[in-house]
């Protein structure tokens, strides 16, 4: 039911530009501005109760309340940490943030990443924060969530244990954006313990409302470092991850000094003479790469003292450069996520054409499972889109029409405190052979062959996939593995030249029937238990004439009430 009713309310604040990167939605319904003001007034600093200083902030097992890891922790302003607390010194850098007692070298590596694209983080960082002027203890950051940008407010006390930061910090511990910015991305997923493991571009994509992009480099196409350039130039944000190479294989750390199941940030990509190296940085801040082009390796000493200081190779923090054969042999996965049109800077190379929808999986309506469930796999929501210009260039075997697709199932790292799995997602994709946006039936999707599919079903937040098809109609059907599996999802599409996507119409339909159909059936339980409850009318009485009520106008009433331009 909730799920229904925000995601009505989330179109009517699109609709009227709430939500995007240039108005955010205020998240909770707290404004900076206001609360920031009331606070100098007052002479007080901010407290946020929403997500107060307390152990429910931490986490909820490993972190709860009875865990010896949160034993001794205090709440600390960075007042009260050291003498000379900044925002930021000299601009924000991708060293100012290394990784504390908390598993989310994921999220500290996409921060790192963000930092090479200023553009991105004043985005994410609003400018004019500081502890000087109009200090009053309160900030915000700018996030993606789930198809629209949130404005997130938090008070600046951070969890500490004998006077030092326990989770992100600087290598001084003076200075505080990114650990502010942390703080903020714990409490829009529920608690800091729920940022626990996760992916690059998770992250990335929270920082951007961009769409991720995959590649195992055990199979990595033969043009692999063209498309890193390629990426950088369209300011895509990059990231890599190393594996176990077994499940035996208990090794935290490789010979050459990089460290298994952890996420790195690649920040730069550069061509001296024949070598392609890449610039790559550890969020712990320290422990790098001890092989070629590492920082003391003798490869620089035939590099001229002036490439020598542009790439500034010496430094002790994290960063290091490798050649890109060196890079395809000791890591495993290569994440980008390229960013959406209105995060990337103006007069970037390549600008993408867009489309975002927010569905609804519901049981007995809407939740049909997979294609290996017949019976039920047309009930799912079904959106057509069209393909109308070729790439200008083949980035492959196949010439075509290039997009990506992105399918995110919404709130996940939240459930983890009800202990909720993830559902299990995919999609299939089918051509429309003559039919125009209307909803494919069984005589279609169940003797006709999907002309692609999601490389796989997944339990995680997103699945994403890039295909090249000739032009021509299509229709995409996303869906959880199992049949009856309720959930809320996003479905994206970035095309890498013109097209349109909308709700196949049957399908739009529907969803506007479900949601006002659960929302009227709410108001009427309501009103029965009022009536019962405060005016003494018999419940037979009650439950006989509301039955009629909701056989007979309910579900005739929405069609004749609520046109579907009105609504989505």
């Amino acid at each position: 039911m909730s799920g229904m009713v925000n995601l009505l309310a989330r179109q009517k604040d699109l609709a009227a530009g709430i939500g995007t990167l240039d108005h955010p939605a205020k998240y909770l319904n707290q404004d900076y501005y206001v609360l920031n003001k009331n606070c100098l007034q007052a002479g007080t600093l901010f407290v946020d109760n929403t997500f107060p200083g307390e152990p429910s902030s931490l986490g909820f097992n490993e972190l709860g309340p009875e865990s010896p890891k949160t034993q001794g922790v205090v709440w600390k302003r960075p007042g009260e940490i050291c003498a000379n607390p900044q925002f930021t010194s000299g601009g924000m850098s991708s060293t100012d943030a290394c990784q504390g007692a908390l598993p989310d070298c994921w999220l500290l590596a996409a921060i790192a990443s963000m930092t090479t694209d200023k553009n991105v983080l004043l985005h994410v960082v609003p400018d004019g924060q500081s502890f000087q002027a109009n200090y009053a203890g309160v900030f915000h950051f700018k996030l993606w969530q789930f198809g629209q940008w949130v404005d997130v407010v938090i008070d600046d006390q951070l969890p500490t244990v004998k006077g030092q930061l326990l989770f992100e910090h600087s290598p001084g511990q003076n200075i505080f954006w990114s650990a502010l910015l942390e703080k903020a991305y714990a409490k829009v997923n529920g608690c800091y313990e729920c940022l626990g493991g996760g992916s690059l571009t998770e992250a990335f994509e929270d920082f951007t409302g961009g769409i991720s992009e995959d590649y195992s480099l055990n199979d990595a196409p033969q043009n692999l470092f063209q498309i890193i350039c390629k990426a950088f130039n369209a300011g895509s944000l990059l990231g890599s991850f190393i594996d176990f190479s077994s499940p035996d294989d208990n090794e935290e750390k490789t010979p050459q000094n990089l460290i298994k199941r952890h996420g790195y940030s690649i920040l730069a990509a550069e061509e001296n003479g024949k070598e392609q190296l890449l610039r790559i940085r550890n969020p712990w801040g320290q422990v790098e790469w001890n092989g070629a082009w590492s920082d003391n390796a003798p490869e620089w000493n035939d590099v001229s003292p002036d490439v020598q200081s542009r790439l500034d190779y010496k430094a002790e923090d994290g960063e290091f450069w490798m050649s890109f054969s060196d890079y395809v042999k000791n890591y495993t996965r290569l994440e980008i996520c390229n960013l959406s049109p209105d995060t990337q800077a103006s007069g970037a190379v390549h600008q993408w054409t867009t489309a975002q929808f927010e569905g609804i999986w519901r049981i007995g309506s809407t939740a049909g499972g997979c294609r290996d469930y017949p019976d039920t796999f047309c009930m799912n929501p079904q959106f057509y889109f069209k393909l109308l210009e070729e790439d200008d260039e083949t980035n492959g075997p196949v010439s075509g029409c290039s997009f990506v697709v992105g399918l995110m199932q919404k709130n996940a790292r939240r459930n983890l405190i009800l202990d909720q799995d993830f559902n299990t997602i995919g999609f299939a994709i089918f051509q429309y052979k003559g039919l125009k946006e209307i909803n494919l039936g069984p005589d279609v999707l169940l003797n006709q062959d999907p002309i692609a599919n999601s490389s796989t079903f997944v339990d995680d937040r997103e699945e994403c996939d890039r295909f090249t098809l000739p032009p021509g109609d299509y229709v995409i059907i996303p869906s959880t593995q199992e049949p009856n599996k309720n959930g809320n999802f996003i479905l994206r599409f970035f095309f890498e030249k013109q097209a349109v996507a909308r709700w196949a119409t049957r399908s739009r339909e529907r969803l506007i029937e479900l949601c006002y159909t659960s929302i009227l059936c709410y108001f009427f339980l309501a009103l029965r238990i009022y009536l019962w409850r405060f005016l003494t009318i018999p419940n037979n009485f009650i439950k006989v004439s509301f039955s009629l009520l909701q056989s007979q106008i309910v579900i005739v009433q929405i069609r004749q009430h609520f046109h579907v331009s009105h609504i989505l």
